[in-house]
């Protein structure tokens, strides 16, 4: 599998002929500030349709199959071959979301995918702890994470440590981390980095990493950092 980190909460994931966008924010100057995407993918996958940092697909090309997953089944559903999980769950319920962006806090989901032979888990927009009934069926299942790592209005760092535990990915990807070019305040993502020993992280230096099955660590977690490419 190839992994490309656009930037925020959005990647590509590419293997067995298909690619996958996950979360695409709203590009652009009083937006997100990121720039838009601009290549093709076939299926996107939201954490929600109400969020502009994670639902708009329209600078994503080609004619790909739009998903909502917190509006999938429990059972999931399966697209083009995928099988994907849908794990409800809300924004932070302390952070002021009137004050701040004139509304209330919105549910979102963590959605479970199988690409490439490996298992990836997409923490969405959460901003509360894993309901333990989720972790409980997410846990032994995770080769992939990509874990909100910002802080703030997202999980707290010491409840992203206990899921990261009780999960047991083999790779924990950092996302929705402070960009200069993002125009969210959220922690930077040395904040997460300098709770873990120093032999369990990678700095890739680029945007792109390439997964197999076979070449998953033995060590895990571990955790590769992927510079924000948008």
């Amino acid at each position: 599998m190839k992994i490309t980190f656009y930037a925020h909460a959005s990647f590509r994931l590419e293997a067995d002929g298909l690619a996958i966008i996950t979360d695409p924010y709203t590009p652009g100057p009083g937006n997100s500030g990121f720039d838009p995407i601009e290549e093709p993918a076939d299926i996107v996958l939201m954490s929600s349709a109400t969020d502009d940092f994670h639902s708009d697909p329209s600078h994503v090309r080609g004619d790909p199959i739009v998903i909502n997953t917190l509006e999938l089944p429990p059972e999931g559903t399966e697209v083009r071959g995928v099988r994907i999980r849908s794990f409800p769950a809300y924004e932070s319920k302390t952070f002021d979301y009137q004050a701040e962006f004139g509304r209330d806090a919105d549910a979102n989901a963590l959605y479970l995918f199988t690409l490439g032979g490996l298992r990836v888990l997409h923490m969405g927009d959460i901003g509360n702890p894993v309901d333990p009934a989720q972790l409980d069926t997410l846990r032994g299942q995770v080769d992939i994470l990509l874990a909100l790592t910002g802080e703030h209005a997202t999980i707290a760092l010491d409840d992203l440590d206990v899921a990261i535990k009780t999960i047991g990915p083999r790779v924990v990807i950092p996302m929705h981390y402070y960009s200069p070019r993002g125009v969210l305040k959220i922690e930077p993502v040395e904040r997460f980095l300098g709770r873990l020993p120093p032999e369990s992280v990678t700095r890739v230096g680029s945007s792109e990493l390439e997964l197999s099955p076979e070449t998953l660590p033995k060590d895990a977690p571990h955790i590769y950092v992927l510079e924000q490419s948008r």
